[in-house]
């Protein structure tokens, strides 16, 4: 990793800490960190899973809970636990935590005005645009993919919104009976593989790799991206990712197929170096065929 890169990282973190306040043990002016007060933000109006919550922040359970039992303390949130499942706790905000949730929205918003107001108008929009482009950056190093089993609950949820996608865009809409069959078991090692992209602990994005053991001819299928981290590269993540994975396998070809509707996949494929070819099966679906030399990364 190239050291003058690092460094310009930690110098943007050290100037941001500063201006929002980090540093400062009564966020907003509060009596309270901002640890307590982001927590207290993302229970929200509505109340929120302490998991969910966990999971969304990326906290570990000790920490958490720490902050839970202070805010408990401070008389802003109650927990409990409801529903059929006893171990399923809700944090909810009570009427002062509430009434401290919107002094905190009021706060967030004049300290935003204040880092806005001495910059002339054009400073303010380069400001903001910049601001967009870290904010999309980052959520891109958030994310996390990995190799799941189909049958896991990220990896249906992938699947079933990959299937109703294509039923929506395909001119004659997509059903999977007809489509070559891809079952549960060629998504599984030796024979194939099931790439799971996920960000705060939500599933985003899954590719499929299919191929038959020792073999050195391999197929990408399943490729999805959720529409709302769609232009944030993703895709060429996941697709670079099967790659990877299918060369470490000893693969040295890589074929995929897709439906003409798909225009965004097809610009993808074509920019990572995949080359049109005839029809090599008889996906109902499809339109165009593709295929790519990848290089070998295990020992043979």
């Amino acid at each position: 990793m190239d050291g003058t890169a690092i460094g310009h990282v930690r110098r943007f973190q050290r100037t941001v800490t500063q201006r929002i306040g980090v540093l400062n043990d009564r966020f907003l002016a509060r009596d309270r960190p901002l640890g307590q007060s982001r927590v207290l933000w993302e229970i929200g109006t509505g109340g929120s899973e302490v998991r969910a919550l966990r999971a969304r922040l990326e906290l570990d359970s000790g920490y958490m809970s720490r902050l839970l039992r202070c805010l408990e303390a401070d008389g802003l949130v109650v927990v409990d636990c409801g529903g059929t499942d006893g171990r399923v706790r809700t944090a909810r905000l009570t009427p002062a935590g509430l009434a401290e949730h919107a002094e905190l929205d009021r706060r967030s918003d004049e300290a935003a005005t204040s880092i806005l107001q001495p910059l002339s108008e054009a400073q303010r929009d380069r400001l903001v645009a910049a601001m967009s482009e870290v904010e999309r950056l980052l959520l891109v190093s958030m994310v996390d993919i990995d190799a799941l089993d189909p049958h896991h609950p990220a990896a249906r949820h992938c699947l079933q919104a990959y299937a109703a996608e294509l039923a929506r865009r395909f001119e004659s809409g997509f059903d999977p009976a007809r489509s070559t069959p891809l079952d549960d078991q060629d998504l599984r090692p030796p024979v194939g593989l099931l790439l799971v992209a996920m960000l705060h602990a939500e599933p985003v994005g899954c590719v499929a790799l299919k191929s038959r053991p020792g073999s050195v001819l391999a197929e990408i299928k399943r490729m999805w991206v959720d529409p709302s981290v769609r232009g944030l590269g993703l895709g060429r993540r996941l697709l670079a990712e099967v790659e990877a994975r299918a060369a470490g396998r000893g693969v040295r070809t890589l074929r995929l197929e897709t439906n003409r509707a798909l225009a965004e996949a097809i610009a993808l494929y074509r920019q990572a170096g995949y080359q049109e070819v005839a029809a090599f099966n008889d996906e109902p679906y499809a339109h165009h065929w593709f295929e790519k030399r990848v290089a070998v990364t295990r020992a043979d």
